[in-house]
């Protein structure tokens, strides 16, 4: 038997052994049996996709590895989520004349999908100050001043804010 199908073989009995129980833990979390389908599904992509996918079936608690993917397209999914209702409640405040084509609108929620990740991947103090300088207009002293911090470790945040929004636009 060659390795892919015997990982193919694995992959189908750790789906077969936890699908369900995955499935029902994930629509307890949500609420939501839709939802909890499409995140189970998606766990067991992650999981056929992933490097290590020849460990899964060596796992001592399989379902605490599924659990832990799970969590985080959970985070993903409601990240995701908050995002397109700020947008959507960002647009139901414009003037109906100003509406954009719904390719319009997909192409600017995965540009702010892709800036959240990217953003989110900064630390919190980083994050803090580039968010007060971008999105409240705070001047860097101001930003010094509200952060306790001094306004070269300030700039230093700043760019490494500008460095991480520049790898978006790569």
């Amino acid at each position: 038997m060659t390795t892919s199908a015997t990982h193919g073989n694995e992959l189908a009995a750790l789906y077969s052994a936890h699908h369900g129980w995955l499935r029902t833990w994930l629509q307890r979390k949500l609420g939501c049996s839709f939802d909890a389908a499409d995140l189970a599904q998606d766990t067991f992509v992650r999981v056929a996709s992933c490097e290590r996918q020849e460990n899964a079936m060596q796992l001592r608690e399989p379902r605490a590895y599924l659990t832990t993917i799970a969590k985080g397209l959970m985070v993903d999914m409601f990240r995701r989520r908050s995002l397109e209702q700020a947008w959507a409640d960002a647009l139901a405040s414009l003037p109906e004349n100003t509406a954009i084509s719904p390719e319009e609108r997909l192409l600017i929620l995965e540009a702010l999908q892709k800036l959240d990740s990217l953003l989110d991947a900064l630390p919190e103090k980083v994050r803090a100050v580039f968010l007060m300088s971008q999105l409240d207009g705070m001047t860097y002293t101001d930003i010094a001043g509200q952060m306790n911090l001094s306004l070269r470790t300030v700039k230093r945040y700043m760019q490494q804010g500008f460095v991480q929004c520049l790898t978006l636009m790569l």
